[in-house]
């Protein structure tokens, strides 16, 4: 008896994964490295300024009216907003390379075509080729 086809992958043809070379492997594997280690620098640098903005607040705070607390509320807010920004474009980073550990790195995580050496180095932690991160946005 047949088995049943997975419908994910059903009627799609399978593709064949052309390998990378070693070297281009290290080339990728360091940009990533950089890249990851540049935004942790950003990251600790934002936390270090919103702990020292947080403490000049404290102590600069005494007669504040309500929209200066209030500016002061939304800058905070914004300051934590961008260093969880910059933790999630870490963690792209980070699991593009446990992705390139594993061989699935420039491959689609949903239909596992190649994505596009361009798309690849406008944006290296991508894990969708541009027709599935268009179906995924449209959403």
């Amino acid at each position: 008896m047949a088995k049943p086809a997975d419908t994910k992958t059903a009627g799609r043809k399978p593709v064949a994964k052309a390998t990378r070379s070693a070297a281009e492997t290290e080339k990728i594997r360091a940009a990533l490295a950089a890249r990851r280690d540049e935004l942790n620098a950003e990251y600790d640098q934002t936390l270090s300024e919103i702990t020292e903005l947080q403490r000049d607040r404290l102590t600069d705070s005494a007669g504040d009216d309500q929209a200066d607390t209030g500016t002061k509320t939304f800058e905070r807010e914004q300051e934590i907003s961008l260093a969880n920004s910059i933790k999630e474009r870490i963690t792209q980073v980070e699991r593009a390379l446990e992705r390139l550990d594993e061989g699935g790195y420039g491959w689609c995580e949903r239909c596992g075509n190649p994505i596009p050496v361009e798309r690849l180095a406008a944006f290296p932690s991508a894990t969708l080729c541009v027709t599935c991160k268009q179906l995924e946005e449209r959403r």
